[in-house]
Parts: C-alpha cells; structure tokens; sequence
C-alpha cells in the first residue's frame, strides 16, 4: 500500500534495521532473564558495567576510550537525536543513507543535505562533491556542522576503500564539520580477510564520534541498545555532556535488563562471537546468491560486502516495470513487496531520487517462515540448499528474470 504523509508530521516512513531472522542466542536470553527482576533503572548514558563493556569493545577496535567518553542510549536513533541537538547547524548525509538518519533532522527543524556517492561504494560522500555542497549551502546563507557517514553502509552494503576514506575526512576536516560514523555494521564484514575496514575516528580523533547500534550484530532488534564513542578531547570536548542533557531530557535510558544482555555482549564471549561468526557467514551466503540473481536478470548491484542486505537498481528494467505501471520506487517497493512475499523499501526511503527504481532487499527474509527453518539455516553446512531457502531465491530469481524477458521484448528493435 502507498504509504500515505498526510498525518505524520514531519517525520516519514522508514524501513527498519534489516533483521537477521535467527532466533535469539540462548546465552542472551539467559542474561536477559536473570536481570529482569532488578527495579533500580539504568542511568541515563548508561551504568558502570555497560560503559565499561563499552570501552572494552572499542579497545579491541583499535578505538580507545574511558567510560566518561562514551555513552549508550536506547538505540542509534536517540544517540543521533541528541548529536544533532548538541551540535547545532545544518547536517550533511550521503546519499543514499541510512534511513533513520535523516528523520532526527526533520524533527529538529534542521536543514539537511544529500552529497552524492563515488560510484564504488556507498555510505561515504564523494570528498569533491562534499567541498561543493559545503561551498553551496554557506553561500545560501546554511551553517553545515554536522557530517553523518557510514564505513559498512545500510543500505547500498558496501565497504568504502581507505583511500577515499581519507580524501572525505581530509575534506570534512578543512571545512571544520564534526562526523559521526554509524559503525553499527562493521562486525559484519562478509570476507573479513580481504576487506579493510577503518573507522574515520582513526584518522580524525578529536572531531569524530562514532555510533554503533547493537542491533546490528550483538543484540535482537527488538531489545534497543547503542553506544557512542566521543572524541577523548579536541574542539568537542563537552559534547558528550550536552549529549547527555537531551538524553536526560528525553528519558532516553536503556532498559536495565537490556543493559545486563548489552553489556554480555560487548564483552565478547565465545557464545557471542560464534553466533556472530555463524549469522555472518549465513547471511553472507545468502547476500551472494540474491546479488547473482539480480545482475542476471540485468539489474545493477554493487556486491555486497557487510550486512544483512543488497541495494538493487532495477534501471535497465525500466521498460518491462512501466508495462507494469511501475513508475517510480514508491511503485516499485509496491510491486516488489508484492511478488517477493517480503519487505522491498523503494530507494526513496533511504534518501534517493523518487524516480530512480532502486529497493533494498534483506536476506533475513529470504531464510524461512519459521524459528526452526532459520535455526536450520544457522546449523546447515549448506544453508542454500535448503528447500526453504531454495524456494525464496527461486522466487526472486523468476520475478527478476520474468523482468528481464519483459524488458528485452520492450527494446526497440535494431
């Protein structure tokens, strides 16, 4: 169903973290449970034992920190809400980005901006285009501070090269914006091995806060838990205490029986770290085979490398999706959801053209209806020949090749 405005005020739809559709490690749960009878509420940024975790999850990162330079809230949203707050000035995304980011700068009032992305990855704007947007809203009379970046992107599941990294921080750096990276997908690498990923507070310490929700990896979307690493020192020093004051304002504290479970898993057990290992390697598989699907059938799709989904242009198919009274990506998410019995968010929903026929696709949907099916996902040394899994990736193949032999009766002839 289109979604419809009217009503929502200033803030519109978008989609979710995407899903890992595993059931919930057992080992969690357990820590969950046991602390679901404390009365006494975590405090706001977090207690001692979760910041803790906190600093010792960053530190095997390569991204050192003491418990008064770090925060956790509620989820990534509230985190983001509150930098926004703090800092003040007009905020800079990518474009697309993730689709919770731009929202918090709706609902401030704040005039945000979309930079556009180097052709071989998302997530990080291009340091050229970046310059000229910065350039462009001064001379409008805009006051850009705020950059928000990504190094393992929701939604394009990329994984920006260092070199260019380095060029968009060099670039944010001269015209003396703050960053936050969102770093939530960064332990989700799908070749760990052959993929570099550094973190913009390696390269730019003093100016760099980076936002990790624990949805993405460590902890089930539904038990909201994130964490923020501030700048030990520099030109923010007291940004995390003006963070704390909207946190404060809000009632933004994590729930005390999460915290327990949040901060279980930022410690890293082994329980933790296999499961991780698994769901990766699982979802990793399945990103594979959708992304050969969809390039098959003639659409485009950088393959993905960290994540839980693929961002799909269906561009070439354009003739075969207008025969189908598809027009722009609100009719395709329309029609996609539709034939693929699973959430496809148009590309308008992360920040991109309305009329550009782009959809994120999860692989958590493509894993089975039930708890055991996806359990079984997670155990199988061959989770894609499941029938269940079968079934989902033959469904996706046929609506994309059923595009693709529509397209190619709608070409011109030569």
């Amino acid at each position: 169903m289109r979604t419809d405005p009217e009503g929502h005020g200033p803030v519109r739809y978008g989609p979710p973290l995407p899903e890992d559709g595993l059931p919930v490690l057992p080992e969690l749960t357990a820590v969950l449970a046991a602390a679901a009878a404390r009365s006494r509420a975590e405090p706001v940024g977090g207690g001692t034992a979760l910041l803790e975790a906190a600093c010792g999850y960053g530190n095997r990162r390569g991204l050192p920190a003491e418990p008064d330079h770090v925060v956790a809230a509620p989820g990534a949203p509230s985190l983001l809400l509150a930098l926004t707050a703090a800092l003040g000035g007009d905020v800079l995304v990518p474009r697309p980005c993730a689709a919770w980011w731009a929202p918090y700068a709706r609902l401030l009032g704040r005039p945000f901006f979309h930079v556009a992305t180097p052709a071989e990855c998302g997530g990080v704007p291009d340091p050229y285009a970046l310059l000229e947007t910065v350039r462009r809203v001064r001379a409008e009379g805009g006051d850009p501070r705020l950059l928000v970046l990504s190094v393992a992107d929701d939604p394009t599941a990329t994984v920006p090269p260092p070199e260019l990294l380095h060029a968009t921080i060099e670039a944010a750096a001269g015209e003396g914006l703050h960053l936050v990276s969102d770093e939530t997908w960064r332990d989700t690498l799908h070749l760990p091995h052959d993929t570099v990923l550094l973190s913009p507070a390696e390269m730019l310490p003093d100016r760099v806060t980076v936002v990790t929700d624990l949805a993405g990896a460590l902890l089930p979307t539904g038990w909201p838990a994130a964490i923020a690493r501030f700048p030990p020192g520099g030109a923010e020093s007291g940004l995390r205490a003006r963070v704390l004051d909207v946190l404060t304002a809000l009632g933004a504290r994590v729930a005390a029986p999460v915290a327990a479970a949040a901060a279980y898993a930022l410690a890293e057990p082994e329980p933790v770290t296999a499961r991780l290992a698994a769901a990766v390697r699982l979802h990793a598989r399945v990103a594979a085979a959708a992304h050969a699907a969809v390039v098959a059938a003639g659409a485009l799709s950088r393959p993905p490398r960290a994540g839980r989904h693929l961002y799909v242009d269906l561009g070439p198919l354009r003739p075969a999706l207008t025969a189908q009274g598809v027009g722009d990506a609100q009719d395709l998410e329309d029609f996609l959801t539709a034939r693929l019995g699973m959430p496809a968010p148009g590309g308008h929903r992360f920040g991109d053209d309305l009329g550009a026929l782009r959809v994120r696709l999860s692989t958590g949907s493509l894993l089975g209806g039930t708890d055991e099916e996806r359990a079984e996902c997670l155990t199988s040394p061959s989770p894609l020949e499941l029938p269940h899994v079968q079934r989902a990736l033959i469904t996706l193949e046929s609506v994309f090749d059923e595009l693709r032999d529509d397209a190619q009766r709608w070409e011109p002839p030569r």
